[in-house]
């Protein structure tokens, strides 16, 4: 379904806010900058801003909805005979291999980290975050599997997976705020998921292999 006038221009105005208050956190502070200095820049009112973002920690974080259901995502689309930590190792390869903003390897991904690190609200936005992304992949991965709602090995598999997500995540987060380059960090984190596939059981590897339809 085409995507409607009055939708198309909600959506834009949601993403200028975003943008705007982006460069607001990250030139000022998340704790320094009101709702009301981010309206009047946006040129909107401040319930327009509350409207499409809740709280100033969703303002910050808007883009987070797309991480939440990540890992879930990409072990429901995993392919014929390859198991759930496979298309993970496999997705994050591809995204780290194409140098993708997506897992923070972009110029400025050390201002905005430490716009997190400087706010302790936005600190435990983000692992509340983690926790979704947790628990959205054990619900796929019971679903996937088909086991009873007793049987703890997805929540056992999903902390192993999410393991794997975070310290790609979490080293890459580190090397960038050191000021690194995305092209050369790149580089060296294809190397880690290659480490890290070696320290995973066969058990953890083979877990929720994709059968033929």
């Amino acid at each position: 379904m085409a995507e409607g006038l009055r939708e198309r221009k909600k959506r834009e105005t949601k993403q200028r806010i975003s943008d705007i208050a982006t460069a607001l956190f990250v030139e000022h502070g998340f704790v320094t900058v009101t709702i009301a200095e981010v309206a009047d820049a946006a040129d909107v009112s401040t319930n327009t801003v509350y409207n499409y973002f809740p709280t100033k920690e969703d303002l910050f974080l808007d883009r987070s909805r797309g991480v939440v259901d990540r890992l879930a995502r990409w072990v429901r689309g995993r392919d014929v005979g390859e198991s759930a930590v496979a298309a993970v190792l496999r997705e994050l390869h591809d995204e780290v291999e194409a140098v993708s903003p997506r897992v923070g390897l972009i110029e400025g991904y050390d201002r905005f980290m430490k716009v997190v690190h400087e706010a302790p609200t936005l600190r435990s936005r983000l692992w509340s975050i983690q926790q979704e992304v947790h628990d959205h992949l054990e619900s796929a991965l019971r679903e996937e599997t088909g086991v009873p709602a007793d049987d703890p090995m997805p929540t056992l598999m999903a902390g192993q997976i999410n393991w794997v997500h975070q310290t790609v995540m979490g080293v890459i987060a580190r090397e960038m705020i050191a000021g690194r380059n995305p092209d050369e960090v790149s580089r060296e984190v294809l190397v880690l998921l290659d480490d890290i596939e070696g320290l995973l059981s066969e058990k953890v590897l083979n877990y929720a292999v994709r059968g033929a339809e």
